[in-house]
């Protein structure tokens, strides 16, 4: 810390990191009249713009269009010489980032009525901070009635031995390749890992794909990683399932190695991609002099109405711990920013998440997973995508809407794999959040034909078999004998 200083802010909500999660609570507070001071070390916007959801879309965009275009033949268009410019992809990729850039921009939360600097800030107390700014300029002493922590995550790098010798990718610098790697080896099957395993395979690259989990995104349905894996195996990716690396060997550039795996294989590669889980971004914020306290795995500790261990701080995305997606992170930066503006204590709907797996075919899931549907009382209705006449019409029927019902006849938790699954799962969050009946859903009109219509006709099935076996059922049966009687 410089030892000159500006005179001293005082400010009701002091918020830490311009993310997803900090720059909705900054904003939603400045407009329900707190003073607000919003700090970002590095560059508005976070991880969500430059490193995860925009870039990542960009880039799947592109390898599903080669995909595709490669596949037209089943459908009996035939395209040849597919040429993938990689260079121009990425531009791609980067013009995105440019196009959405200005709406996170500390212009956009300045015109809320907040105020943003760009620096680095330490907390010196329970109700204290100080703030040096990225230019050079004073350091800014920062007195807060409230503060929220939003300073997001880093993706962790193993302690493998060699791996220190290598410039190993990881998905905060992946997109900084201007040229495709021929091989590329990525460790880890989850989301992400998944996600860019696939799409470059799609644009080109040799891709292998080490797991030590016995399958492919181990926290969804298996049927889904069962989906997943094989359409991964047809874009030509090597997956090692159930497997681990033992140690990294260099070769060549500083890029280049081989993989030695447990089972005693070798994996040659010109860059090595992890992807194998993310650890908080709390380095040089002292939490523990404003006396907050970190969970078991080192993320902030917070209740359910994202409140830390001092009642005048709140954190909300991925440090929070909570499940770390975007459309996570703004709602509880809204939260948190209105229980700390205005004296509230609404708490975390976690019964309806709803997350997505960019892969082809997508896989959306939210609330009750099937495979807990018995323990809960609850049902199972299904579609497969092979009876969806929009999936048989695009060619594309690998796939299946699930929905986990209760004896009441709500939803109370969906699996839709496919193609748009991300889209349809909108629906099913909607239904979860609001208790929401199958018969309701049924008897809503939807359009046709649409991927959507599988989870339209699970939600039909299940009525169909509460009106056939439900104690409302000899009461139907009775009523249509009496209509044929009256009607002869």
């Amino acid at each position: 810390m410089t030892a000159a200083a500006a005179a001293p802010l005082d400010v009701d909500l002091l918020v830490i990191g311009g993310g997803t999660a900090g720059l909705v609570a900054a904003k939603t507070a400045a407009r329900f009249g707190a003073s607000t001071l919003l700090v970002e070390a590095h560059r508005m916007g976070g991880d969500c713009l430059y490193t995860g959801c925009v870039p990542s879309k960009s880039l799947i965009a592109a390898a599903d269009l080669a995909a595709r275009a490669r596949d037209g033949a089943r459908l009996g268009v035939h395209v040849e010489g597919v040429r993938v410019d990689f260079g121009a992809v990425m531009r791609h990729v980067h013009a995105a980032i440019h196009e959405i850039e200005p709406a996170d921009s500390a212009e956009v939360v300045e015109a809320t009525g907040a105020r943003v600097i760009m620096g680095r800030a330490r907390f010196t107390g329970p109700r204290s901070a100080e703030v040096v700014p990225v230019d050079g300029s004073e350091t800014l002493t920062v007195s807060f009635r409230q503060a929220i922590i939003a300073t997001g995550s880093a993706p962790e790098v193993p302690d493998l031995p060699g791996i220190d010798e290598l410039a190993v990718l990881t998905s905060d610098d992946v997109w900084d390749l201007t040229e495709q790697p021929e091989r590329l080896a990525v460790l880890g099957a989850g989301a992400i890992g998944s996600e860019l395993s696939q799409a470059f395979a799609r644009l080109g690259s040799r891709v292998t794909l080490v797991q030590r989990n016995k399958r492919v995104l181990p926290k969804e349905d298996p049927d889904a990683s069962t989906l997943v894996a094989a359409a991964m195996v047809r874009d030509g990716i090597d997956v090692r399932v159930s497997t681990t690396v033992e140690r990294v060997e260099r070769s060549g550039d500083a890029g280049a190695g081989i993989l030695h795996l447990s089972d005693g294989t070798t994996v040659p590669f010109d860059r090595l991609l992890v992807a194998l889980g993310r650890s908080p971004r709390l380095e040089g914020l002292d939490v523990e002099a404003a006396g907050v306290k970190l969970d078991e795995r080192g993320y902030v500790q917070v209740d359910s109405s994202l409140r830390t261990s001092n009642r005048r701080i709140w954190s909300a995305g991925d440090v929070s711990g909570l499940p770390q997606f975007t459309h996570i992170a703004g709602v509880n930066g809204s939260l948190a920013a209105t229980n700390a503006a205005l004296g509230l204590r609404r708490r975390v709907d976690a019964d309806a998440v709803p997350r997505v797996t960019f892969t082809h075919p997508e896989v959306a899931a939210v609330g009750l997973a099937p495979a807990d549907a018995d323990a809960a009382g609850c049902v199972v209705r299904e579609v497969q995508h092979a009876h969806t006449d929009r999936a048989i019409a695009e060619g594309d029927v690998a796939g299946f809407s699930r929905i986990v019902v209760d004896r009441k006849g709500r939803v109370r938790g969906a699996v839709i794999v496919g193609p748009r699954a991300g889209e349809s799962i909108g629906e099913a969050a909607l239904a979860v959040r609001q208790g929401i009946r199958t018969s309701d859903i049924a008897s809503t009109t939807h359009p046709y034909p649409t991927y959507s219509d599988a989870f339209w006709n699970a939600a039909i099935a299940d009525v169909r078999v509460r009106l056939e076996t439900g104690s409302i059922a000899p009461v139907i049966r009775l009523l249509a004998r009496w209509r044929r009687v009256t009607t002869r």
